[in-house]
């Protein structure tokens, strides 16, 4: 199982999370914010609204979802930071919950 964090505009971020789900390609989406994202970009500062995705999903089915996030999401560049996560200290049924969820 692995958590995967992306800031995205917030006028996209429930399609980008309905598609993942649509798709199967992840077990929950959390959308967090709006949040304010300050940052370097093109060699000016950015200060910009954003929604944070935090994305569960199977760890054999990450490459999947990484592959589908960048071609739903709007940036050149998206914020695409994987953790795992550590099934021992973990709830256990949730754990399985998520690796249950394969694609069709």
């Amino acid at each position: 199982m692995k958590v995967v964090l992306c800031n995205c505009p917030p006028d996209v971020a429930p399609g980008i999370a309905h598609a993942l789900i649509d798709r199967r390609l992840a077990a929950c989406v959390n959308l967090v914010g709006p949040v304010r994202s300050v940052y370097w970009w093109d060699g000016a500062v950015c200060d910009e609204p954003e929604m944070t995705l935090i994305i569960k999903v199977r760890g054999q089915g990450i490459a999947a979802m990484r592959e589908a996030l960048i071609e739903l999401h709007p940036y050149a560049v998206p914020e695409i930071i994987v953790l795992p996560v550590e099934v021992a200290l973990s709830h256990f049924p949730y754990v399985e919950w998520v690796r249950s969820m394969r694609p069709d």
